[in-house]
């Protein structure tokens, strides 16, 4: 019996060493499957619950108008629809081209997340949640670029510390404009955001335990005593 995710034949019996050493039972790679797809299916699945809400709710009140406050001046809901990327990223340039490039993008980004996550470490548990939100963002967007005209964003926030962010940042790029508002966003974002966070602990804890395998005296290491020395085969 084979997993697809994980992309070698399940066995139920030997044990298979990572590339740190440890001796993972084969009986763990099925929750991470579990894990896997669940998390990326209910990020997928808030998203487009909030979304639907969105464009029921707060269009209403007319596109781009404050519908619901959450917090006032600083947090509330308002229907938009981004054509680009972040921060507006070819809002301008002809559907010919948008939408393509970024489908390409999006459909790239989702292998190249199932072909990292194929290769995980047992002890990559950062990544391990990281890469399934990731996933359940991009493939939140890449929907609502596929069958609408734009990303649904509704979520606006204010704050005093984004202005000042984007005031060091205008003393680099002159033409950036300073404003105390973050881009709108949607949950899809949230959940790339924090997958990211993640992916970005995961480098630096990686860093910090890397160490070099003992070797035990007058025993060679050969490939055929680690069946699986690259870490890839859960």
């Amino acid at each position: 019996m084979s997993d697809p995710l994980e992309g070698t034949p399940l066995q139920t019996t030997d044990p298979v060493a990572d590339s740190t050493g440890h001796l993972l039972s084969t009986k763990s790679r099925r929750p991470r499957v579990v894990l896997f797809a669940g998390l990326a299916g209910f990020s997928l699945a808030l998203d487009l619950w909030s979304k639907s809400w969105a464009e029921r709710t707060l269009t209403r009140h007319g596109p781009f108008e404050t519908a619901v406050t959450v917090v006032k001046d600083h947090l509330w809901f308002s229907l938009a629809y981004n054509k680009g990327g972040a921060w507006g990223l070819l809002h301008d340039a002809p559907d010919a081209l948008r939408r393509p490039f970024f489908v390409i993008v999006s459909v790239l980004a989702i292998f190249f997340i199932v072909s990292l996550y194929r290769k995980l470490h047992e002890h990559q548990w950062a990544l391990r949640w990281g890469l399934p939100l990731v996933l359940g963002g991009a493939l939140g967007n890449l929907m609502d670029r596929i069958v609408r005209t734009g990303v649904v964003d509704f979520i606006q926030y204010r704050a005093e510390w984004v202005g000042t962010m984007n005031s060091i940042i205008h003393r680099v790029f002159s033409d950036w404009i300073v404003v105390e508002y973050w881009p709108t966003f949607n949950v899809a974002d949230i959940a790339i955001c924090i997958g990211v966070g993640l992916m970005a602990i995961d480098m630096i804890v990686s860093k910090r335990n890397a160490q070099p395998l003992p070797v035990s005296a007058g025993t060679p290491t050969t490939q055929s005593e680690h069946p699986n020395p690259s870490g890839s085969g859960l």
